[in-house]
């Protein structure tokens, strides 16, 4: 199935080179542009993308209160649209924002076209992303800021079984499914089958929200 693409960002060579790169792939499909925030939610409502490669710096509506909007319970989001985001090292207060709102990735400006590319797949796929180099420093400062998740208060883990809680304190270590699945000796299917649970029981959006709550609850420790 191919994914569907809405790229917004000020700059339209970003834009280009994007729509340029994804016209080579067989999965993945631009289906409209944006130059700012307001743009983009309304493109989001009209196309209702898969995925919407977000800036954040952009005038008028940044991208962040976009994120918002797009994925506010009435809005693109409740039908299946997800949100990456493209920021720098240095924003990391605006991704903390982002990451308030909703985002389910974070994609790095510096990284590859091809790395990007692949975290679109990737937060299509319902798995989220946090480029290498930010995950475990990024979510520990934003667990320990002021002002609610996206999701609302800490969910409770009690539900949960052992096997279910270890799982969750890997996925809170930034371990993909396979990584998960060679420490803790079982089958992939087996480990995202425990993702899946885990996702149902905390209801959480993405496994960004599943790393967040790993932190709110201990299971990691923040490292400094």
């Amino acid at each position: 199935m191919t994914v569907r693409v809405l790229l917004v960002d000020d700059q339209p060579l970003v834009r280009s080179g994007l729509r340029v790169l994804i016209a080579d792939t067989d999965d993945l499909e631009v289906v409209g542009e944006a130059g700012g925030g307001a743009e983009a939610v309304e493109r989001a409502a009209a196309l209702r993308p898969d995925v919407v490669v977000m800036d954040i710096r952009m005038p008028g509506m940044d991208g962040i209160e976009a994120t918002r909007r797009i994925m506010a319970d009435d809005g693109p989001a409740a039908h299946g649209t997800k949100v990456l985001v493209l920021t720098t090292f240095d924003e990391d207060d605006y991704v903390y924002g982002a990451l308030r709102a909703g985002a389910s990735g974070f994609a790095v400006k510096d990284m590859q076209l091809e790395d990007i590319l692949a975290a679109v797949r990737v937060v299509a796929a319902g798995d989220a992303l946090i480029a290498p180099g930010v995950t475990r420093r990024l979510i520990a400062d934003f667990v320990g800021r002021p002002g609610p998740v996206a999701a609302g208060a800490p969910r409770t883990v009690g539900a949960i079984t052992e096997r279910e809680r270890e799982v969750l304190t890997l996925i809170g270590l930034g371990r993909t499914n396979q990584e998960i699945a060679d420490e803790l000796f079982i089958s992939m299917a087996t480990a995202k089958s425990h993702v899946a649970r885990l996702l149902t029981k905390l209801d959480a959006r993405d496994r960004v929200q599943l790393v967040i709550t790993a932190y709110e609850r201990g299971l990691v420790t923040p490292s400094r």
